[in-house]
């Protein structure tokens, strides 16, 4: 009988697991957060996302330029050890 008891005392004395809310309302608070956090973004204007765009595509056509002239060199190299 002392064991039923001091079962009894432990599952009373164990702290319980917080229940969670259900699904639809942790989406609701998800889709709190998010819009509240959209509001906090700064958006670049219109002069500085085309300042980057600019900037972006020169580094590409930069790097590609680069990759083709060690591509021509290699060639190049290889033409002359192999005799062509």
């Amino acid at each position: 009988m002392s064991e039923k008891i001091k079962n009894k005392e432990e599952k009373a004395t164990k702290p319980s697991k917080p229940k969670k809310p259900n699904i639809f309302v942790r989406f609701i608070k998800m889709c709190k957060e998010i819009i509240s956090e959209i509001k906090k973004v700064v958006w670049p204007s219109r002069k500085q996302v085309v300042n980057n765009t600019i900037i972006v595509v020169g580094f590409i056509v930069a790097a590609g330029a680069f990759v083709s002239g060690i591509d021509w060199l290699f060639k190049l190299g290889i033409g002359f050890l192999t005799g062509n």
